[in-house]
């Protein structure tokens, strides 16, 4: 038995079943997978890492260099096209959007960021891992009403850097990494990223429909 998240202790071959189950689905998608997931993350679902994993999956797969330029290419398509639709959400609820969307420190936070320098702040979401938040600084750009073919521009060039960088690391440690996946840490931790994109999406779903809810009411009340 494995303790997750130190409360709930879960079968070590439902660890090994669900994990190998789940990522050989995402696999079997291939690079529309990648896609999808970059659509999907760069929006309103939560996804972290989602797609730097699969997409070393799918190059561990088939090491070869167009297939991995390939597969970092429509994951960076899926991340752009996840972006236009935030954008066309929150140029259109303006800063008032945002109140609504964001806590007020990490609102704070973004607006000061992006009002200094957009360009460098999406450059910087676009790049690093998480926990630095992404999808709110493509709220407040937008909502900032920053040019959105800049806005996408940026986040075209951010995203194929890092995807391609995540590809070149599978072509490279292709070998180690399928060695790593039997390892029984390394499941774990799948297993527990799985849970975490799970559980946020379906709490990032709920919160966007009970806020859109509320501000449908108050209009109507208004």
């Amino acid at each position: 038995m494995l303790r997750i998240f130190g409360t709930r202790r879960v079968p070590r071959e439902t660890v090994h079943h669900v994990t190998r189950a789940l990522f050989a689905f995402l696999l079997n998608l291939g690079p529309l997978g990648l896609f999808g997931l970059g659509v999907a993350d760069s929006s309103f679902l939560f996804a972290p890492l989602g797609n730097d994993v699969l997409l070393i999956g799918l190059v561990v797969r088939k090491p070869e260099v167009l297939y991995a330029l390939y597969c970092a290419a429509l994951a960076t398509a899926g991340s752009v096209l996840g972006c236009l639709v935030v954008d066309l959400i929150f140029r259109k609820a303006g800063e008032a959007g945002l109140d609504r969307h964001l806590p007020r420190k990490r609102l704070d936070y973004v607006k000061r960021k992006v009002n200094r320098n957009a360009a460098w702040a999406l450059m910087l979401a676009c790049l690093a891992p998480p926990p630095f938040p992404f999808t709110p600084f493509i709220m407040a750009a937008s909502a900032l009403e920053y040019p959105r073919k800049r806005l996408l521009s940026v986040v075209a060039a951010g995203r194929i850097v890092r995807f391609v960088a995540v590809a070149v690391l599978g072509l490279i440690f292709g070998t180690r990494i399928l060695q790593w996946s039997s390892n029984e840490t390394v499941q774990i931790f799948l297993f527990a990223l799985i849970v975490l994109c799970v559980g946020g999406s379906i709490a990032s779903a709920y919160g966007w429909i009970r806020r859109n809810r509320k501000v449908a009411e108050a209009g109507v009340h208004s």
